[in-house]
C-alpha cells in the first residue's frame, strides 16, 4: 500500500481544495505548502497565495470560499457567521475578506486556517 493510501481525508470540497493546495504549491514550493496546510495559515496568506498563483481573479475567490467548510478555523466562529467582500477602489474585484460574527468583524490576518484532517 502507498503512503497516499494510508491516510484519506474526505473533503467536502475536493476541487476548490485541490486548487488551494495547487496554487500554495506554485507560489510557496511543496515543502512550505505543506506546512502552510498542516501547521495553518491566516486568511490574508492565503488570499496573498491565491491572487499570486495563475488564476483568474474569479478563480481564487472562488476556490477560497468554496474550500473554507475544510478547514479548521480560529478563533472558532459559531454557529452563525458570514463573509465580507471587500472590493478594490472603484473596481469588482475582491481585494479581501473579512469574516462577520454576531460578536464582530475579524479581518483576514485575525483568522487561521488549517486544513482539516
Amino acid at each position: 500500500m502507498g503512503p497516499e493510501a494510508r491516510f484519506s481525508v474526505s473533503l467536502k470540497n475536493p476541487d476548490a481544495i485541490a486548487v488551494i493546495v495547487s496554487a500554495l504549491r506554485q507560489v510557496h514550493g511543496d515543502d512550505v505548502a505543506r506546512m502552510m496546510l498542516v501547521e495553518g495559515m491566516s486568511l490574508a496568506n492565503l488570499i496573498d497565495a491565491m491572487f499570486s498563483a495563475p488564476l483568474t481573479h474569479r478563480e481564487a475567490v472562488r476556490a477560497i470560499t468554496d474550500g473554507l467548510d475544510d478547514f479548521v478555523i480560529t478563533p472558532d466562529l459559531g454557529l452563525i457567521w458570514h463573509l465580507k467582500y471587500i472590493y478594490g477602489p472603484g473596481s469588482l474585484h475582491v481585494v479581501d475578506l473579512e469574516i462577520a460574527t454576531p460578536d464582530g468583524t475579524l479581518a483576514s490576518k485575525d483568522v487561521w486556517l488549517r486544513l482539516a484532517s
